[in-house]
């Protein structure tokens, strides 16, 4: 490919989705906000492909070089400025923070969740060791000194994708896609209010209804939302849709890379599983995400983008690639999966002794009943995001928690507010 593969996304269009990443990391203390913006420029010295800046390319496409300037940090303002503009240095990125809290925005063209914590936890540390003084023990947080590791800022490319057949193809049940929500948190200024509800889990508790329902973190989560709407949809939908992102570096020898590499796996649930015991249903999630995400099938998949890139790159004029990336948009069009909802879980992380100075954190993006699981120590914080601020669909969530006997703490809602992009348009 002509240019970087962090490049790609930015041709999306922002009319109604916003493409970037914003992540609530609450301390137990109050913000020194001049400590952060301290502790922030050092920490990016660790991650030079996020410092960039975006320019036009001799065809007009879109190309990263790299950006001297500080990355900024200031008081959370009404307004949050958008990314790539003066106000925020040109970067791709740039941090806010009101009393406890600090907010981390990022180009979602840059990076997934994956991508995005060990920046994330790399600054907190900084700032905590700044802060306090302290010498902490996080032998797994990516100090700003460190060598990057190994294929960390490779660029991936379809010469690495295994040429096979895939094991399995996933044939679409065509799930209930939830058409009227939609179109009221896209188009209806009275009923649009992207939202996001945080709950707070412990570990344990969620790993021990795994273990004995044959389930893992990311399908316990994808099998109780399923488990929600089947208490509020009309019966006449026959089927509900489950779709979670998949990071499949490993399988293609670059398991450290930043990029927002993505594939996703499926699982439709006819109305008449809902009769299943737990682990029945639990053993149907969790086959059904390995399956998926077997290398052969996540090759498949990452082998048509690489050819919708490539085919993108062929076409001259920024104008002309927008136009094209619009009706080709891998995420919208005619040939793209669509589930009921989306349920992502980025994995364990292990921030050591930094966790004993961080309450929370809860990833936010854009979308329609659409959950983001992260970890720290002993528990998982999850966001429950939708358009619409409607409740019946996070009660019946509840519900299901306290039928399976899972405690939980719930806060919210919040509104879910993040900045867009401003890049050059010609």
């Amino acid at each position: 490919m002509k240019y970087s593969i962090d490049t790609y996304r930015l041709y999306s269009n922002e009319k109604i989705f916003t493409f970037t990443i914003r992540l609530r990391v609450t301390m137990k203390a109050e913000v020194d906000i001049d400590v952060l913006r301290k502790s922030a420029n050092t920490a990016i010295r660790r991650y030079p492909y996020f410092a960039q800046e975006v320019v036009l390319g001799d065809d007009g496409g879109y190309k990263l070089i790299t950006n001297h300037r500080a990355i900024v940090v200031l008081e959370t303002p009404e307004k949050l400025p958008d990314l790539c503009t003066d106000e925020v240095n040109k970067h791709l990125l740039y941090i806010d923070c009101k009393g406890k809290d600090i907010f981390f925005n990022i180009s979602h063209s840059l990076c997934g969740g994956k991508g995005m914590m060990p920046w994330v936890m790399t600054t907190v540390y900084q700032y905590v060791t700044d802060k306090y003084g302290v010498v902490l023990k996080a032998p797994d947080i990516r100090k700003p000194d460190s060598e990057l590791l190994p294929g960390e800022a490779d660029e991936p490319s379809i010469d690495m994708l295994p040429d096979e057949e895939p094991i399995y193809e996933h044939k679409s049940k065509q799930p209930v896609v939830m058409t009227r929500d939609y179109l009221n948190g896209m188009y209806n200024p009275f009923k649009r209010d992207p939202n996001y509800y945080q709950f707070t889990f412990d570990q344990k508790d969620i790993m021990g209804f795994a273990r004995d329902n044959d389930a893992s973190v990311a399908s316990f989560f994808l099998m109780t939302l399923a488990m929600a709407l089947n208490k509020v949809l009309p019966e006449k939908y026959k089927v509900i849709g489950g779709e979670i992102a998949h990071f499949p570096g490993a399988s293609i020898g670059l398991p450290n890379c930043h990029s927002d590499l993505l594939t996703h796996a499926f699982i439709d649930y006819d109305r008449e599983y809902f009769k299943y015991d737990t682990e029945k249903l639990g053993t149907l999630t969790r086959s059904q995400i390995i399956l998926q995400t077997d290398p052969s099938v996540t090759a498949y998949q990452l082998r048509k983008l690489f050819t919708l890139w490539e085919e993108l790159d062929k076409i001259e004029g920024l104008k002309n690639k927008r136009a094209f990336y619009e009706s080709h948009d891998p995420s919208r069009g005619k040939d793209a999966g669509h589930g009921t909802f989306i349920s992502n879980y980025t994995g364990k992380m292990e921030w050591g002794e930094v966790a004993d100075y961080v309450e929370s954190y809860f990833a936010m993006v854009d979308g329609h009943l659409l959950l983001e699981a992260l970890s720290m120590h002993n528990k998982i914080f999850l966001s429950f995001m939708q358009l619409i601020k409607e409740p019946k669909y996070v009660n019946a969530f509840c519900e299901v928690l306290e039928e399976l006997k899972i405690p939980y703490k719930k806060e919210g809602p919040f509104p879910n507010i993040r900045p867009r992009h401003q890049i050059p348009q010609e």
